[in-house]
């Protein structure tokens, strides 16, 4: 079991960037799939970015904008979010996986999550 907390949300004018920080506990962090997803009032909790190893994979909502990252000596798995739109504003979670896949795109797919972090974008 990995314990999440998130940290680096807030409030932003479209356009601009935040980076988003989760630190995990536990000695194996590095063998975990790490994912980002997010959720607005009323909609579904939504798939954003996954990376295994230097491997990553992005929903197209945020190809181009948004940077996963990781750093296994800190146990931390990062988001940069470049170019934010109002539509980005949600609730964002940070998730781990023991899965070998890199290409975890399903809440399902991920076993920990953390508390989430309120991104809000305005126009």
């Amino acid at each position: 079991q990995v314990q999440l907390v998130e940290s680096g949300g807030g409030l932003v004018q479209a356009g601009g960037s935040l980076r988003l920080s989760c630190a995990a506990s536990g000695r194996t962090f590095s063998t975990y799939a790490m994912g980002w997803f997010r959720q607005a009032p009323g909609n579904e909790r939504e798939f954003v970015a996954t990376i295994r190893g230097t491997s990553t994979y992005y929903a197209d909502s945020v190809k181009g904008r948004f940077i996963i990252s990781r750093d296994n000596a800190k146990n931390t798995v990062y988001l940069q979010m470049n170019s934010l739109k109002p539509e980005d504003t949600a609730l964002y979670y940070c998730a781990a996986s023991a899965d070998l896949d890199y290409r975890l795109r399903y809440a399902r797919d991920y076993s920990d999550w953390g508390q989430g972090t309120q991104v809000t974008v305005t126009s």
